[in-house]
């Protein structure tokens, strides 16, 4: 069984900030990149930030939160960041972890988090 637990959500209000944890745990053979991905109400999932976990860590961001968000990845705990600072209402939905792995026995693959809210209001 592998898990991402998710965590540090909340409600901020405008120009504040939040970090994000994911912890991935199981029988994991390697990592190879993670990410975290949102959703809004009535709008498509999209990719927030990306860390490339193997192969020299590079990052990925959105344009819309270059500047104020970053990713970052603890190898000894398999856990990745998203640092979120001047927090916006746009920046309010669900925000949901993503590992690309490979787990013992089973070929390499996408991998999601529950998902967890994030909200910015005043």
């Amino acid at each position: 069984q592998v898990q991402l637990v998710e965590s540090g959500g909340g409600l901020v209000q405008p120009g504040g900030s939040l970090r994000l944890s994911c912890a991935a745990s199981g029988n994991i053979f390697s990592i190879y990149n993670m990410g975290w991905y949102r959703q809004a109400p009535g709008k498509q999932r999209e990719l927030v930030a990306a860390v490339t976990v193997t192969s020299g860590g590079g990052t990925n961001y959105a344009d819309s939160v270059k500047g104020r968000f970053t990713i970052s990845f603890d190898n000894a705990k398999n856990t990745v960041y998203l640092q979120m600072n001047s927090l916006k209402p746009e920046d309010t939905a669900i925000y949901y972890c993503n590992a690309n792995m490979m787990v013992f026995l089973r070929r390499r693959d996408d991998y999601w988090g529950q998902g967890i809210q994030v909200t910015v209001s005043s």
